[in-house]
């Protein structure tokens, strides 16, 4: 008997909610370690997957599929892949460290834990669903949750930043439903793998029904529209502003999983629907992709540099470090098939991955002293560093990865970026490289204001004075310090994985 794995890693989350939803609000401690303790299943499951999947083999392994709604084609279909396998660890590997990370939330926890939890579920279904519609269906369940923990657990300007988040999220979702619905009427037909074997030949000449509309055109209004959606969700630039605002609004733990998780769900999009359904569109307008990248990396390092809210360079940073995955996104469009194409995809691809460590880390580790100074200025800090060695030996490693040090994560992806994009697009990587020298600048201006220069003697005594980050905070830290280090030293567990994935896929 076949154990429904990927079903379990899905609904367990929500399951767990579920259970919650009866326990006595009052029992908080109780809470706070059922949903710990609920989130830490899908994590083991999930290694049980990468431990059992078979990187040499084609197409999706693990498959489930039920019975929907058979009238218009959908299904409850899931599989995994090397693409999205990578995606489902990294997120059940950062919720139960948010989770912990939430012990110190102390209003309204049961809502805040369930509502936790089904935002676990909403962002694995997306990396799970090989069904269009159930895919768009996940896609907007995770937006819900989010917009709560924002709006009800965020700081002063939270109502504005959570019907930003909405509003632009919600925008472009509207596009992907007008084209996932497209390609439901064209074939009868939700489940992405018929979809892309049968959309790819028809010619673009050809005419839809009796109107004079080519399929070429009809393409390329169905390929923005995906674009839109998804350059919304990871953001690029112009479409990013929503992104600073929720984060520094958020709580702690919903920025570490906005970062980690929320912002892959855009460049999965693109590597799982934009490039295999449109790859013609896709290399004509790779050079607008690739602007969009551009602007992303070198505009996000320039706002983050000229922050003084710590929160919100980290934030920005973001938006500088995701402008890399659409570079190595669009390398592969201009020259799909080839070895450049797959050097920058294996790079994207991990970078997704490492930016959800390092955003993780550098956002807890903003909410840890925050907490105990109930202000992100940076220029009301200054010379902490004898007062928190530890939180400062943490901060310094963590922001090495988010730069890029050789040794540490970040390094191995953007370098793989940098490598596979150059040769294929190679003006626009060169200009990128003006965003990859300002990391370097925000990077040390973060950690210079805050634990070197002279004493801030407002922390040092009495009522005021710095205490050290705590047991539980270094419980959060330490895994993804060890796993930023170990892909810094030894990448190609992960990305053997994710090579042969891409060489499958494209």
């Amino acid at each position: 008997m076949n154990i429904p794995i990927l079903s379990l890693i899905l609904f367990l989350p929500a399951l767990a909610a579920l259970v919650i939803f009866f326990l006595p609000k009052e029992e908080v401690k109780l809470i706070r370690w059922t949903a710990l303790l609920a989130s830490l299943i899908p994590f083991v499951l999930s290694l049980f997957l990468w431990f059992g999947f078979d990187a040499n083999a084609a197409g999706y392994q693990f498959e489930e599929q039920y019975t929907w709604y058979a009238a218009i084609g959908s299904s409850l279909h899931l599989g995994v892949d090397g693409l999205s396998l990578t995606m489902v660890l990294l997120t059940t590997f950062l919720t139960p460290l948010a989770l912990l990370a939430s012990f110190s939330v102390t209003d309204r926890v049961k809502s805040y834990m369930i509502l936790f939890l089904f935002l676990e579920t909403g962002m694995l279904g997306v990396f799970m669903a090989i069904d269009l519609l159930i895919f768009f269906v996940f896609w907007e369940v995770g937006l819900v949750p989010m917009y709560f923990l924002i709006n009800q657990w965020g700081s002063a300007n939270r109502n504005y930043a959570s019907l930003k988040f909405m509003i632009y999220t919600m925008g472009g979702s509207l596009g992907l439903l007008l084209g996932i619905q497209l390609l439901g009427v064209l074939f009868k037909n939700f489940d992405l793998q018929t979809i892309v074997a049968q959309w790819n030949l028809i010619t673009p000449e050809t005419t839809f029904g009796e109107t004079a509309i080519t399929f070429g055109a009809i393409k390329t209004v169905a390929f923005w529209a995906f674009v839109i959606a998804f350059a919304i969700k990871v953001p690029v630039w112009p479409f990013h502003t929503w992104l600073p605002d929720a984060h520094t609004e958020a709580p702690t733990a919903g920025s570490m999983i906005l970062a980690g998780v929320l912002l892959k769900l855009g460049a999965y999009g693109f590597l799982r629907l934009v490039l295999p359904l449109y790859p013609e569109q896709a290399q004509h307008y790779a050079g607008a992709l690739a602007f969009l990248a551009v602007a992303a990396i070198v505009f996000g390092a320039f706002a983050s540099y000229g922050q003084t809210d710590f929160k919100r360079l980290v934030a920005y940073s973001s938006v500088n470090h995701m402008g890399f995955v659409l570079l190595g996104i669009a390398a592969a469009a201009k020259a799909s098939g080839t070895l450049d194409a797959t050097i920058a995809l294996n790079g994207a691809v991990l970078q997704m991955f490492n930016h959800g460590l390092s955003a993780a880390g550098m956002f807890f580790l903003v909410g840890v002293i925050y907490e105990r100074t109930h202000t992100r200025d940076l220029s009301k800090f200054g010379g902490l560093f004898p007062l928190v060695p530890i939180y400062g030996g943490i901060l310094i490693f963590t922001s090495m990865a988010s730069l890029g040090l050789p040794g540490l994560n970040g390094f191995i992806s953007e370098f793989l970026v940098v490598r596979g994009s150059w040769p294929i697009l190679t003006v626009y990587t060169a200009v990128a490289m003006l965003g990859l020298l300002f990391t370097g600048a925000y990077i040390l201006k973060g950690i210079k204001n805050v634990l070197h220069g002279p004493l801030n003697e407002h922390w040092a005594h009495g009522e005021h004075k710095l205490t050290e980050i705590n047991t539980r905070e270094i419980l959060v830290m330490a895994p993804l310090m060890a796993l930023i280090l170990v892909i810094g030293i030894y990448p190609a567990w992960i990305l053997d994985v994710i090579n042969k994935a891409m060489v499958m896929l494209f």
